[in-house]
């Protein structure tokens, strides 16, 4: 058994990820379903020599002194990987996420036209947030392409590792990865702004200090797209602000009232004929009011204005569920299981 062959094997099933892990044989995950292959069972000493087969020595002593190692491969001409390496008691196993080859559009993801006008902004802080797996790096990929196919700038990219491949269109695009050519997101961030960027792509905000670093180069006149692991709106602007410690939660919520343009959170959901999964999403747009609520600190009051704010392009995700229900492209039973009030859902 070669690795590039279960690898091709997960790109011929359109599976989205391949795990290797001992006594089972090679498992995929097709439109969000663990699936066993027919291949044989794998034991330790198999699964490690198939993981070991794509690493470099630099990259084996990592991991063999961190126990953990995140890393992208690619197979000439085909869809690229992202892979985590780790241990599970005792034994060397993998992970890989199916990236694909070819950059899919707005359009094609089912995004509503309002990522099309988060995308086009001068400047300000764009996010996107979602469970792992919900398509967040895809979003962030089609978005960065539509600035590369539109306007003449220089973007830069920090990734951990870096998954879709860019190629200068009408912008110069600069990705870099954690680890292999810079020694951090936040050391990444801070060197960004004297490389003249227009736009950085951030691909997670993880720690206060890349966080810290994110919203200053927002505010100075950048347009900053990033991903949080965040469910809705109204949490992520609390985890950024909790991120802080209490004395700076004031100055922080300033910062994000001003420089934050948008939120854009989404879940990954089975279609109710089986073929595939659809995209649902929830849509914050920052308008003056809630700006304000931000400002005041009462962040509890912004899914009132989401839910009155359709006029902005605004969507909870509550009616995005609705009317993915109504168009009979998820089932009851899905979208009652992924809405906040299911008696209330229910009435709808």
């Amino acid at each position: 058994m070669e690795l590039r062959d279960l690898l091709l094997f997960t790109i011929e099933k359109q599976a989205s990820d391949l795990h290797l892990t001992e006594n089972m044989p090679p498992l995929i995950r097709v439109n969000g379903r663990i699936i066993a292959t027919e291949y044989p069972k794998l034991n330790r000493e198999e699964t490690k020599k198939l993981i070991y087969s794509v690493l470099s020595n630099d990259q084996k002593e990592k991991f063999e002194q961190e126990l953990e190692l995140d890393l992208s491969l690619s197979l000439p001409g085909l869809d690229r990987f992202r892979m985590n390496v780790h241990v599970q008691r005792g034994s060397i196993e993998a992970a890989f996420r199916r990236i694909p080859l070819l950059i899919p559009s707005i359009d094609e993801l089912s995004l509503p036209k309002v990522a099309v006008e988060l995308a086009r902004k001068p400047n300000g802080l764009v996010l996107v947030t979602g469970p792992t797996g919900s398509g967040k790096t895809t979003t962030l990929a089609a978005m960065v392409d539509l600035i590369n196919s539109e306007r003449e700038g220089i973007i830069i990219s920090i990734e951990d590792p870096i998954e879709f491949l860019h190629f200068n269109k009408k912008s110069v695009i600069k990705q870099r990865e954690v680890y292999a050519d810079t020694k951090s997101f936040a050391g990444a961030l801070k060197h960004a702004l004297r490389q003249d960027p227009n736009v950085i792509m951030v691909g997670e905000m993880r720690d206060l200090e890349t966080i810290s670093t994110t919203l200053t180069s927002a505010e100075t006149g950048h347009l900053v797209l990033a991903t949080l692991h965040t469910p809705d709106a109204p949490q992520t602007i609390e985890r950024i602000i909790d991120v802080f410690s209490p004395n700076q939660q004031h100055q922080v919520r300033l910062q994000l009232a001003d420089c934050l343009q948008g939120v854009i959170s989404q879940l990954l959901l089975p279609r109710a004929d089986g073929k595939g999964r659809i995209l649902a999403t929830e849509i914050m747009v920052a308008t003056p009011a809630i700006r304000n609520l931000i400002r005041e600190h009462q962040i509890e009051q912004i899914p009132t204005l989401m839910q009155t704010g359709s006029q902005f392009g605004m969507c909870t995700m509550d009616k995005a569920l609705k009317k993915l229900y109504k168009d009979g492209i998820i089932s009851l039973e899905t979208a009652t299981s992924k809405v906040k009030n299911p008696e209330e859902f229910r009435s709808l």
